[in-house]
């Protein structure tokens, strides 16, 4: 099965989410979607065709999500996405894939991305506080990513 709208993937779904370390533009997020999308409709784990959606929010972060009901993922097909977005951020000159970053929203309503060791320095100078809105680029089922993706830090 190929491709199908995101929201029609069940909650156990398995979850992958990529966040950008900065906002992508326009023809950023048109390449990142167009490239990932290419590999999406193709993508099989032993053979097996995937069932597969995915989203960009925010121009920040882009969720994958596969039907592991029908074929789950296997560590070889899960590389061959990693392959992908490697590609592509080197592209378009951001960091997609690699963890330690803290994605939050400012006061003006903007996703910012900082390194987490930084999280002491932001909370000292007020730039975020236990009701700022972070995002949790760690879960791993479409259950819990409808949930909980955002919430505020004191959660």
């Amino acid at each position: 099965m190929p491709v199908v709208p995101f929201d029609s993937l069940p909650d156990s779904a398995r979850v992958w989410i990529f966040g950008s370390d900065k906002q992508l533009n326009e023809e950023a997020a048109q390449t990142l979607v167009r490239d990932v999308s290419d590999h999406l409709a193709n993508w099989k784990a032993h053979g097996e065709p995937l069932t597969v959606g995915s989203q960009l929010l925010d121009d920040r972060f882009l969720v994958i999500a596969v039907d592991q009901n029908t074929a789950g993922a296997s560590g070889c097909s899960i590389d061959g996405l990693f392959r992908v977005l490697q590609a592509v951020q080197g592209k378009l000159g951001v960091n997609l894939v690699g963890g330690g970053r803290l994605f939050y929203r400012d006061r003006q309503g903007q996703v910012q991305c900082a390194p987490r060791a930084e999280l002491d320095d932001l909370r000292a100078s007020g730039e975020i506080s236990k009701d700022t809105v972070v995002f949790d680029t760690t879960i791993t089922d479409l259950g819990t990513f409808r949930r909980k993706f955002e919430g505020t830090l004191s959660e």
